[in-house]
């Protein structure tokens, strides 16, 4: 984009924005000639994607501020009023510690109301899936959540739901991006007319408690937790964000000794003692793991800012900790539900999990070893929660779902990743692998004897500026052009291209055929061996992720062997990727 367009759309932004602060720092990029800072800001508008917004907080179209929001939220109230008919309307909103977002969401809210959309708007920051679940208990048409998740401190963002309490897919997507990036005028009204009109209505206890007991009541054994709790100490992080509130009620009023990590309790949009406030981070998890340390603790749990994501470490047996992998957690939560369901006499008849193509394939076995069948999805909990919505209408039996990345769901109720659901449900499992003598730790090795030993691991490499998503763009296309032959020294045996929808083997005549999928700008090789290896573009920040999804089959029994040779054939695959990457 010219400098005078970028100019112009500098000058635009500043009539248009209602805040001081965010129009004050365009002001004095324009004050400073800062051509290049003025770039990054409005050489394209913040993309509402299929899932929202997200970006670092700031003024200009290319960042999270109040102008995008309230753009946002009315192209949303226009989608709805008009696919929404013959009744009244309802949207709920919640948000999460981080700067501006208790702001964000009023004026998301206003907005709603001045669109004649009642908004039931949290008094207080709540997790996210609390705002799923209080989308389906007050059977709203939509919602929002203002967060950025596991991102920066600098970063803030936005994800819109629909009614069913699952973020927003085909067609409403697409519908909604449309009407966001077609609006010309903005309705809104002061809070005061908006409460006196009964369209503003402040929500927090009456969803608090039914959300509380629907958590509980998802336990499969409340007197086992009752009988070993005062034997068992579990240290806990929200890093400066919402899960403390909820975490800290349900392990008390389960009996359960909990000591929070005093430094991190407080919500703090600054994240002060963590540069990435992330489970899936070791550094962010030092201060609970000393503390752990400290208290000798059974089990150190981790929630992100918004508290759908959960990370967990575990004594290793050698006087530290082990942390354990959102893949092996998955698969140590479906085993034991699984395992409960069947101890208990409570198995459905159509019992089944779902993961995305991404999550590690050990979690298929388990659910084989069980009779349950297993359904994969593209990666997004949406996705999961779409195929939650085919069991429906078909009578399969949800029992669980999970993504590598720390998100895990447990319960119907909710259609999004749930870490406080999840960390309950952790600490059952926790105390009843005790009561059989074995850690969580003992439990995995026996799965991967059972199963095979499963390693996944990942990489992910930055591009930031105007120019990374087309960097992203060149590496897709270029795979694309020309298909790797192999990784790590391992043969590809067949592909599948989820933005074609076509899937076929290496060796064949060409013959493809079509996969079952929405379109999405992933690539996923098999390699002869099995393993799997998989890459695409961040769909919420500006990276491009792989993953190396490995079974190495257990030789004469060793665990131990399979481990080494695992890490072998991993280590050959990632550096493959590096290379290609340089």
């Amino acid at each position: 984009m010219d400098k005078n367009r970028i100019l112009a759309r500098a000058k635009d932004y500043i009539q248009k924005e209602s805040d001081p602060k965010f129009k004050a720092e365009v002001e004095a990029l324009l004050a400073e000639s800062n051509i290049k800072e003025l770039e990054d800001r409005f050489y394209q508008d913040l993309e509402f994607g299929t899932g929202g917004l997200r970006g670092i907080i700031g003024g200009g179209y290319n960042r999270m501020n109040s102008l995008v929001v309230r753009r946002a939220t009315q192209g949303l109230c226009n989608y709805i009023n008009e696919t929404v008919k013959n009744k009244s309307l309802a949207a709920c909103i919640a948000y999460d510690s981080r700067h501006y977002s208790d702001i964000f969401a009023m004026d998301a809210a206003l907005i709603f109301a001045a669109n004649g959309i009642k908004a039931y708007l949290f008094t207080s920051l709540r997790p996210t899936p609390e705002l799923s679940f209080a989308i389906r208990l007050l059977k709203a048409d939509t919602g929002i959540v203002v967060t950025a998740s596991h991102n920066p401190p600098n970063y803030n963002g936005y994800k819109a739901y629909w009614s069913d309490g699952a973020q927003i897919i085909e067609p409403h997507d697409t519908g909604v991006i449309d009407k966001v990036n077609s609006v010309t005028a903005i309705k809104s009204m002061s809070r005061e007319e908006a409460l006196s009109k009964g369209l503003l209505v402040m929500i927090d206890k009456e969803v608090d408690e039914a959300y509380i007991s629907m958590v509980k009541a998802k336990l499969f054994r409340p007197e086992l937790i009752k009988a070993m709790a005062k034997d068992v100490k579990v240290v806990y992080t929200p890093l400066h964000g919402t899960g403390a509130m909820h975490f800290e009620r349900v392990m008390k009023e389960l009996g359960l000794n909990v000591s929070t990590v005093p430094e991190q309790r407080k919500p703090d949009g600054n994240f002060p003692t963590v540069s990435y406030p992330n489970p899936e981070e070791a550094a962010a998890l030092k201060m609970a793991l000393d503390l752990g340390a400290k208290l000798k603790a059974d089990v150190v749990m981790a929630t992100d800012p918004d508290a759908d994501r959960l990370g967990i470490a575990v004594p290793d047996g050698k006087g530290g900790f082990a942390l354990i992998s959102g893949n092996q957690l998955g698969a140590l939560h479906a085993d034991y539900m699984l395992l409960s369901l069947k101890e208990l006499g409570r198995m459905p008849k159509r019992p089944a999990i779902i993961r995305s193509i991404v999550t590690s394939e050990l979690q298929d076995r388990i659910a084989e070893h069980y009779g349950a069948s297993h359904y994969e999805c593209l990666t997004g909990f949406k996705w999961i929660a779409d195929v939650m919505r085919n069991f429906e209408k078909d009578g399969t039996d949800f029992v669980y779902a999970t993504e590598e990345s720390y998100g895990y769901l447990v319960e119907e109720e909710v259609r999004d990743k749930d870490g406080i659901s999840a960390a309950a449900m952790t600490a059952e499992m926790t105390l009843y692998w005790r009561s059989k003598g074995k850690s969580l730790l003992e439990r995995l090795d026996e799965l991967f004897s059972l199963h095979g030993y499963h390693e996944e691991r990942g990489l992910s490499k930055y591009f930031e500026g105007p120019r990374g998503m087309d960097t992203m763009r060149g590496i897709m296309n270029s795979y694309r052009e020309k298909q790797p032959g192999s990784f790590g020294g391992i043969a590809v045996a067949s592909v599948k291209d989820y933005k074609t929808g076509e899937a076929w083997d290496s060796h064949n005549d060409g013959k493809k055929a079509k996969l079952d999928f929405p379109r999405s700008d992933v690539l996923q090789w098999r390699l002869k061996d099995g393993t799997q290896v998989t890459v695409r573009p961040s769909g919420t920040e500006p990276k491009i992720k792989y993953y190396v999804l490995a079974n190495t089959g257990l030789e004469k029994g060793s665990l131990a062997a399979a481990k080494e040779k695992s890490k072998n054939k991993v280590d050959a695959i990632l550096a493959d990727i590096r290379k290609s990457l340089a």
